[in-house]
């Protein structure tokens, strides 16, 4: 049982009152129903802009859809100029399916966003992949693999991860990949290399699912290799630590961390409040 199956019914219930916010578009057809991609879109967006996209893959292990985990930091990021989006992928309880199916989408939607990018208003030189969890993995398999020449799909800037998967061949996670050897060459820490975008970590030391010391080990590796990571930890942190409905302060503070993170590289303008009482 995923561990955010355990916020309270009022909290979720709440965020998807939030998501009604949202546009929802259709980015691929199933035949149990459309996957959609939920758009937040900053207020005083107008056609024929360009703006940063933060996307984001929810957690869960591929097992049940939360499209609403990132309503909040959508919404917080749309007040940025940004334009956000929350992403559907298939999942076990809906379409019966696994890992690779949920890459397989994650794809897809990249795919679907280069096609119409122009419509949509994005500014690929400013894309965002976020996540949690199995959606973290979802982010790091478009960065990790080195990428075709002949690649259609656009690669993100930055990266912004909360409770990573990193360790795909651990026994709890194989059974969502077809057969073990699958999970293994899927595994972020077998799949590290060089020249890979700025990533932001946040994970809590008392995450039993995604393990920290996994977390620490890829940082590690990653800037060995001299890649720009950023690492937070924090003390006495389970896995959803950072989500709305768990934790408003590990909320607030991943959140501003992750602001603060693309403000740095250029993606956000400075927040003319940050720091104001």
């Amino acid at each position: 049982m995923s561990l955010l199956s355990r916020v309270p019914p009022i909290g979720q219930e709440r965020q998807r009152e939030m998501m009604k916010a949202a546009t929802p578009l259709s980015y691929l057809e199933t035949p149990q129903g459309p996957l959609n991609a939920h758009f937040f879109v900053p207020h005083d967006f107008e056609p024929g802009q360009q703006r940063p996209l933060v996307v984001f893959f929810h957690g869960g292990f591929w097992d049940g859809s939360m499209p609403t985990q990132f309503v909040p930091q959508c919404l917080h990021f749309a007040t940025r100029g940004a334009l956000a989006v929350a992403v559907e992928t298939r999942v076990e309880s809906i379409h019966g399916t696994g890992a690779i199916e949920a890459l397989e989408d994650a794809r897809t939607f990249l795919g679907w966003l280069a096609e119409h990018g122009d419509r949509l208003g994005i500014d690929f030189d400013k894309l965002v992949l976020g996540g949690a969890s199995g959606g973290a993995w979802l982010a790091l398999q478009q960065v990790l693999p080195k990428p075709r020449e002949e690649s259609p799909l656009p690669m993100p800037k930055a990266l912004v991860l909360f409770s990573a998967l990193l360790d795909t061949s651990q026994a709890s996670v194989v059974k969502r990949f077809p057969d073990a050897g699958s999970a293994r060459r899927h595994s972020p820490l077998r799949q590290l290399r060089r020249k890979l975008p700025p990533m932001l970590f946040c994970h809590g030391k008392n995450d039993r699912v995604t393990p920290f010391e996994d977390a620490r080990r890829f940082v590690r590796g990653l800037k060995w290799r001299r890649n720009p990571a950023e690492f937070l930890e924090f003390e006495k942190a389970e896995h959803s630590f950072f989500n709305f409905n768990v934790s408003e302060m590990h909320y607030e503070l991943t959140l501003k961390a992750a602001d603060r993170f693309l403000v740095d590289l250029g993606i956000l303008e400075p927040d003319e409040l940050d720091g104001l009482v």
